[in-house]
């Protein structure tokens, strides 16, 4: 574990606690050429999600605006995609707060939520998320959308077989996420959930 208490701050987002049957989906590792296309979908099925990216992977010219527009939510997943369970805190912080001093700078919107890389950190981790006001979030479901490259049937099942309240949903931005995501928010309404943000 993290080593730290404070459950004032301390909100490790595995699953979200409501009063009606609700779930998150969250998307890693972007912004990606797939982004355009995830979004259509998303605005097609009137579905909000939270997306963690790697602001070394963030410019301008990204279509950062639309998310923002679209009533979706942009949260940090450092600059690279280094565990930052292999780094020193000080190498840690400089990965943190380099990436969500760059997302402020170019959306100019707050970030909030922090999402390691490999899901990996460690008590220095947590201590820096403190002091820059980050909520960390994990994930309670995962899709394994990265191993199913040719079978997005998989990844359908890995999510809507064990989905339950409060779940957040961990995708990627990849083609077979694009592809698998119709049928994923279909068979969560199917089976009585709706879609919020944390």
């Amino acid at each position: 574990m993290y080593g730290l208490t404070d459950e004032r701050w301390l909100k490790n987002y595995n699953q979200i606690r409501t009063s009606e049957k609700k779930v998150v989906l969250t998307f890693d590792d972007g912004p990606s050429r797939q982004l355009p296309n995830i979004l259509d979908i998303l605005n097609q099925k009137n579905v909000p999600a939270l997306f963690f990216w790697h602001s070394n992977f963030l410019f301008k010219e990204r279509p950062w605006k639309r998310v923002l527009e679209e009533g979706h939510r942009i949260g940090s997943h450092a600059a690279n995609h280094k565990s930052l369970a292999a780094l020193t805190k000080d190498q840690q912080y400089k990965q943190i707060k380099y990436s969500i001093d760059k997302i402020n700078e170019i959306t100019e919107t707050k970030v909030r939520y922090f999402r390691p890389p490999f899901g990996q950190y460690t008590e220095d981790t947590m201590s820096i998320l403190h002091e820059l006001d980050l909520v960390p979030v994990m994930w309670e479901i995962t899709s394994f959308d990265w191993e199913n490259k040719n079978t997005p049937e998989n990844i359908i099942t890995n999510v809507v077989e064990h989905v339950q309240d409060g779940s957040i949903i961990l995708l990627h931005e990849l083609k077979q996420t694009v592809t698998a995501l119709p049928q994923i928010i279909d068979g969560i309404r199917e089976k009585g959930f709706e879609f919020t943000l944390l």
